[in-house]
């Protein structure tokens, strides 16, 4: 459970706080995500896209490592 305590009236900046920890736990993703069923070969294919984008950012920031 994510608590946040709110000191001094500064509730705004505690509203930026949970933002931050729920972008950050991936509750957005996981709620847009379910927004509607997705079929099991899209779905498959979906992740297999974003590993591909995973493994190219990974493959930039090792060649980018190799030239410093």
């Amino acid at each position: 459970m994510i608590e946040i305590k709110v000191s001094n009236d500064q509730v705004d900046r505690a509203m930026r706080e949970l933002k931050r920890k729920l972008i950050k736990e991936g509750l957005f993703k996981e709620l847009s995500r379910r927004k509607f069923n997705i079929k099991p070969s899209l779905a498959k294919r979906l992740k297999r896209a974003q590993a591909e984008k995973v493994r190219k950012k990974e493959a930039r920031r090792e060649r980018e490592r190799m030239t410093r």
